[in-house]
């Protein structure tokens, strides 16, 4: 029932891992770093150990995440944590190797936040469509969500990063280089939305298994999405049918699609665009909305 990735897609997982890193590495080492912006999560953290003490800001994001892989192994499972750990490795790396010769932008600051904004987003993007993270910041909301469970994960990523731009305006004694840390932020996330989730539009699937009840405790433990379930029955065999019903914003149709092939790998799925999605997890459902 349960179906090992291939080796084929852990190449190509990796080699996606490899371009990804090689495009965030530009944003942390040519714009952000050398302008002294510590653009959230720890990435943003690394930043700021590299400028008060010369610390490697690579080594010290993968330091950092230690004790966070450790928590999540731990309350999140080894399926979610694989991944995230190779990617994390992976970044690290090249950030660290490829500080020694790219050329660090000395130009305007407000320059410096826009363009390492746009190479983050693209290079978490990449990284992120084939079901990686970079640790840090993302595993951290999942954990404190574990206490707080009725705080959605996307507002305690946003408390963790609001606590470390107000930790950077104090380190490099700057107002503007906090401002400019949200600016790297939104650029960023802008830029991941509109090449993953295309604007806040998500996916709908729909799931018909021999194994619902496994399919759907997958779903809800490791993509942390909701999972409705509707009853069929088959036209040509009478046969009375669970069909599993759910949304996920684009970038976790394939964690979807890799829980459904490793636990029935004969599951009939269905994924169709959702052209707008209100509510938890998604954009506020506003009233006052036409």
């Amino acid at each position: 029932m349960h179906r090992k990735q291939s080796v084929k897609e852990w190449i190509q997982d990796l080699l996606f891992f490899l371009v990804g890193s090689c495009i965030y590495s530009v944003s942390v080492n040519v714009f952000t770093a050398p302008a002294s912006i510590a653009p959230g999560g720890v990435t943003g953290i690394a930043t700021m150990l590299n400028h008060l003490f010369g610390l490697p800001i690579g080594t010290m994001i993968l330091v950092i995440n230690i004790p966070l892989f450790l928590l999540a192994f731990r309350f999140l499972g080894r399926d979610f944590l694989l991944k995230t750990v190779i990617a994390t490795a992976m970044v690290s790396a090249i950030i660290d190797v490829s500080a020694g010769f790219l050329p660090a932008y000395q130009g305007n600051g407000l320059l410096s936040a826009v363009y390492g904004g746009v190479t983050s987003g693209i290079g978490l993007a990449i990284i992120f469509l084939r079901g990686g993270t970079t640790g840090g910041t993302d595993i951290a909301a999942k954990l404190l969500r574990l206490v707080f469970h009725h705080v959605s994960v996307g507002k305690l990523i946003l408390a963790v990063d609001s606590v470390v731009i107000l930790m950077s305006a104090v380190v490099y004694n700057s107002v503007d280089s906090a401002l400019y840390a949200c600016i790297v932020i939104f650029a960023s996330t802008t830029i991941i939305d509109n090449l993953l989730y295309n604007s806040g539009m998500g996916k709908m699937l729909y799931i018909i298994s021999d194994y619902p009840d496994q399919v759907r405790a997958a779903i809800l433990e490791q993509i942390d999405r909701g999972v409705t379930i509707l009853h069929g029955q088959g036209g040509y065999s009478k046969q009375e049918k669970q069909v599993l019903f759910c949304v996920v914003r684009r970038s976790e149709v394939w964690g979807v699609r890799q829980i459904v092939r490793n636990t029935d790998p004969k599951a009939f799925v269905i994924v169709s665009d959702a052209g707008q999605v209100l509510g938890e997890g998604f954009s506020t459902l506003d009233s006052n909305e036409d």
